[in-house]
């Protein structure tokens, strides 16, 4: 079992920086003026952020339920 699944948080700009990146390198369709592939990379770049801190968040909980066990605040 894993014990700090909120770690799976950092694999969400891996997947969209590189993983996604062979699927989404195109020019059509354009949004907003805009070529998909720089729209994509800004969705990723505004989502990074977000992914950082759901982990952060979760590391932060598990301290909390951690030092709650051990009598340490």
């Amino acid at each position: 079992m894993i014990k700090r699944p909120h770690l799976l948080w950092l694999l969400v700009p891996f997947v969209l920086y590189i993983g996604a990146l062979p699927f989404v390198n195109r020019v059509e369709p354009v949004l907003l003026g805009l070529p998909f592939l720089f729209v994509w990379l800004l969705g990723a770049t505004l989502l990074t952020p977000v992914a950082v801190w759901l982990t952060w968040r979760g590391d932060q909980k598990l301290r909390g339920e951690q030092g709650k066990g051990t009598g340490h605040e």
